[in-house]
């Protein structure tokens, strides 16, 4: 029998018997709720964020989400207008104090949002006192109902300085803090926070988005009482903006932190995905409210299993090893292409790569009608690939190298 990789991880001093977390959200809202994904195997939570009622009182609108589908692909991605807790604070702290209390090896995260520098202060205090493991600063809430909290701080180099400064004078416990993606370079705001004193980073929170409208009422959705709004997008479909955004970080010798890595995780590959680009600890929640806590079940037995094909003993043994292939596109090698290769055996003739390639490529695909077959003209194929992504037979549409020191090549033009 063999002995299934083990899967701890160590974040920040902090250790995780695996790197799967809940991310702050609906999905660990309250103490009941967060025993139950605690029991189900998640190595640890990221509580729903804390804030004090005396400085902004929250309350939710109503409907707050909404599906992204596409064709018959429903649930791809969901918009949703939450903001941070709705519960008083004297009740989340008992939560989290009853939840260290009865989960004592279990990680337990603290997510806080103030709005102004006593806040923050006030709020780490109150987290450390009542067994937190470590905080998460809410940088990055796109829908908050004031202009004082959430991605509108993420945007402000100093606002993130000067805060998460105020956190670390204010507690001993390792702080990381969560960026927003809205915004073109999240690097600059990662190094204010590290110069707060941030010992980690979390990447991403969800993107402000539209997910679809209706074209009667003429209204975006979710319709709340007539109206919408720009609120934050999550699961399936964010996942290439996060794993652009968590490469970059992982990248910067300046930034030099640790990662949570939060977007779009759905599947042990997904987890995987992000720790090849340099996650350390992994945060999901979309996924969760579509299919439950026990997806965290796959996760781990997928990871062990391609852990054991790979003979692979610790997941830091994969950390990072895709982000350190990533160059700048004048980096790339480019004496080396590919022309597409069809199987014959394989094609339907259903004419998709035909299509494709006359009207969005190099018009180098060839289609006998009599034999509903297709082909390449190589001398015109310029190795996009387009060809290989429309085509529906797994495996039919394929490539071959070619050097262009001793064959010509339709991509390099002379």
């Amino acid at each position: 029998m063999t002995t299934k990789p083990n899967l701890n991880v160590t974040f920040c001093g902090v250790k995780f018997e695996n790197p799967f977390l809940l991310s702050s959200s609906p999905v660990g809202n309250h103490a009941e709720m967060c025993a139950r994904a605690f029991d189900a195997g998640w190595g640890g939570i990221v509580y729903k964020t804390l804030g004090l009622e005396e400085s902004f009182k929250v309350v939710m609108p109503s409907p707050r989400l909404n599906a992204y589908n596409y064709g018959t692909k429903r649930f791809i991605g969901l918009q949703n207008a939450e903001q941070i807790t709705d519960r008083n604070i004297k009740d989340n702290i008992a939560d989290i104090t009853a939840l260290k209390k009865n989960y004592p090896k279990k990680v337990l995260v603290s997510s806080i949002m103030g709005y102004k520098e006593q806040d923050w202060e006030t709020l780490a205090k109150m987290s450390e006192d009542a067994g937190a493991d470590m905080l998460e600063l809410n940088f990055s809430c796109p829908q908050m109902a004031t202009k004082e909290g959430g991605y509108r701080v993420g945007q402000n180099f100093d606002a993130v300085e000067r805060y998460t400064a105020a956190t670390k004078r204010a507690t001993k416990l390792p702080v990381m803090a969560k960026m927003t993606p809205n915004i073109t370079d999240m690097l600059p705001v990662a190094l204010a926070a590290k110069k707060g004193g941030a010992d980690a980073i979390a990447a991403i929170n969800t993107i402000r988005a539209i997910t679809d409208i209706d074209i009667d009422a003429f209204v975006s959705l979710p319709n709340i009482h007539g109206n919408s709004g720009i609120t934050g997008f999550s699961g399936a479909a964010a996942k290439p903006i996060g794993l652009r955004f968590v490469s970059e970080l992982y990248n910067s010798k300046d930034l030099n932190l640790p990662i949570s890595a939060i977007g779009g995780v759905e599947t042990w590959r997904d987890a995987l995905h992000y720790i090849l680009v340099g996650g350390t600890t992994i945060q999901v929640t979309t996924a969760i409210m579509k299919y439950g806590y026990r997806i965290v079940e796959d996760m781990l037995e997928g990871l062990q299993d391609y852990m054991i094909a790979k003979n692979v003993k610790s997941l830091d043994e994969l950390k990072g090893l895709v982000a350190k292939k990533l160059v700048d596109p004048s980096e790339f090698n480019t004496r080396y292409q590919v022309v597409s290769v069809i199987d014959e055996n394989k094609c339907i003739g259903c004419g998709q790569c035909y299509i494709a390639c006359q009207d969005g490529a190099n018009q180098a695909i060839i289609f006998d009608s009599k034999k509903r077959k297709a082909s390449v003209n190589e001398a015109r194929c310029v190795g996009c690939t387009l060809c290989k992504h429309v085509c529906p037979v797994a495996g039919c549409i394929t490539t071959k190298e070619v050097d262009t020191k001793t064959t010509k090549h339709a991509a390099i033009i002379e």
